[in-house]
C-alpha cells in the first residue's frame, strides 16, 4: 500500500504532461507563422570584388524574395532558360549581380568586417534594388565573406 502512495501520483504527472504534450499543444488548428517568409534566393555564382588598398572580397549573396514573387517564373516573372552556366533563374540577374558590383567596388575591408559596415551595404544595396529592378526583394544578405 506504502508503494502505491508513490506510483499514483507519478503516473497522473505522467498522464498529464502526455496529454499537453501530444494532444493539447496547438492541437486546435493554430498555424505556427514561419520565421522566414518568402523564398530565399541564392545567386548562384560568387563575387569577386575589388577593395580600396588593392585588397579584394570574394563572396556570396543571397536575396530574401518577397511573399509570392519566385524566382524560377512560376508567377510570370521568373526565366524560364536560367541563362549561361552559373547564373540562376531569377529575372534581371545580371542587374542585381551589377547593383551588387557597383556598392562594393571600392569598399574598405574594414566596412565588410564590421556587423555595422556590412549591414548599411546590404541597405544600400537593397535601396538601388527596389529603385533599379522589378526583382520583388525583402531583404539582402552576405552569405559567405572571405577578405584578401
Amino acid at each position: 500500500m506504502s508503494k502505491l502512495k508513490y506510483i499514483a501520483p507519478l503516473l497522473i504527472v505522467a498522464a498529464l504532461f502526455a496529454g499537453y504534450k501530444f494532444g493539447g499543444a496547438k492541437s486546435d488548428g493554430e498555424h505556427v507563422k514561419p520565421k522566414i517568409e518568402g523564398e530565399v534566393y541564392v545567386l548562384p555564382k560568387e563575387f569577386l570584388v575589388n577593395l580600396e588598398g588593392g585588397r579584394y572580397v570574394k563572396l556570396g549573396v543571397a536575396l530574401l524574395l518577397e511573399p509570392g514573387f519566385h524566382a524560377g517564373g512560376d508567377d510570370g516573372h521568373g526565366s524560364a532558360s536560367g541563362g549561361p552556366e552559373g547564373y540562376g533563374t531569377l529575372p534581371q540577374e545580371a542587374v542585381v549581380r551589377a547593383v551588387v558590383t557597383d556598392v562594393l567596388t571600392g569598399q574598405s575591408a574594414e566596412r565588410l568586417t564590421s556587423a555595422e559596415g556590412r549591414e548599411s551595404l546590404q541597405r544600400r544595396i537593397l535601396k538601388r534594388l527596389r529603385r533599379q529592378t522589378d526583382v520583388k526583394v525583402d531583404e539582402v544578405l552576405f552569405t559567405d565573406l572571405a577578405i584578401q
